[in-house]
């Protein structure tokens, strides 16, 4: 009888946030509301924060703005929480200074998305992914997330990569459950990119989850986490279902993502305001009134926040 392979390590923890990076409403960095992110998130729950990652608004923001961002949420966490850099473009130089300033600042890992737009092709995002991870010493999570990059990592990248001494997880965003498990074959910690899919993922061999949703729903991912890994998947599914009305409200805008982040932490306290960067713009009364709802019948905000 051959016996089953132990679980792949959670190198950066379990339940990790990609979280939002808060602006004045001149649209300059707001390093003191970032940091209050950074603290909610860590005290709801999470094991880590993925900083300046799409969520982040990351395609706004400048290396020097990057630098002061990650600065203060790892002044904010300490040693409380894995931080993690997102240092993915789709300019190889520009990823390479943003790796060497995260290892500078003393972070935990970096993400490392796929270049978008440019869409190379496996030679050269073998490249870009090959060049970055070698420009600084921390363990990299690769990125997979075809719907905003348009492209999908081959396999056969992902079976370079992972000889590479830092490359060691993936967040997968693919939609792929049987994909997700050959990449654990491969050795990878896999992490679900999609909150729509976080049990799915935790029941095809995934470590944990890098949330959208865990900006208000940390203790309930990591209680979902706990029970599936309790062997308790009855209880995993009546946690996610209990969540999916906050799942759909926060997933299901045509701007979700850093619009529907700090609108929900609005709506929690957290946030003073819900300011964007263009191109992206903040939800109107309408669309915030629907999170709302999403959000109380989730039972992550009381019944009273249904009122103007």
């Amino acid at each position: 009888m051959t016996s089953t392979p132990a679980p792949t390590p959670a190198p950066f923890g379990r339940v990790l946030t990609a979280m939002a990076t808060a602006f004045h409403a001149d649209g300059s960095v707001d390093l003191d509301a970032t940091a209050r992110i950074a603290v909610h998130l860590v005290e709801h729950g999470n094991d880590g924060v993925v900083v300046s990652g799409t969520t982040g608004e990351s395609p706004t923001t400048t290396v020097a703005e990057d630098g002061r961002i990650l600065a203060a949420v790892k002044d904010a966490v300490g040693d409380r929480a894995v931080v993690i850099a997102g240092v993915g473009t789709n300019a190889t130089a520009h990823s390479i200074e943003l790796a060497q300033q995260a290892e500078k600042i003393g972070v935990d890992g970096m993400l490392l998305v796929t270049p978008y737009y440019n869409k190379p092709g496996p030679a050269g995002v073998l490249h870009h992914f090959r060049s970055v991870s070698q420009a600084a010493d921390l363990p990299v999570m690769l990125y997979d997330v075809p719907g905003r990059t348009g492209t999908t990592i081959d396999m056969a990248t992902y079976e370079e990569a992972i000889t590479w001494p830092t490359v060691v997880a993936v967040k997968d965003a693919v939609g792929d459950l049987v994909r997700a498990v050959r990449l654990g074959q491969l050795g990878y910690a896999v992490y679900s990119g999609d909150d729509e899919a976080n049990l799915g993922f935790l029941a095809h061999g995934a470590v944990g989850f890098v949330s959208v949703v865990g900006h208000v729903a940390g203790r309930e991912l990591r209680a979902m986490a706990d029970a599936h890994a309790a062997g308790d998947n009855a209880g995993a599914l009546e946690i996610f279902t209990r969540l999916l009305p906050a799942i759909d409200a926060v997933m299901g805008v045509a701007n979700y993502g850093a619009t529907t982040a700090k609108a929900a932490l609005q709506l929690l306290g957290v946030l003073e305001n819900r300011n964007v960067r263009a191109p992206l713009v903040a939800l109107d009364d309408d669309e915030v009134a629907a999170l709302r709802v999403g959000l109380v019948a989730a039972g992550l905000l009381p019944a009273s926040a249904t009122e103007a």
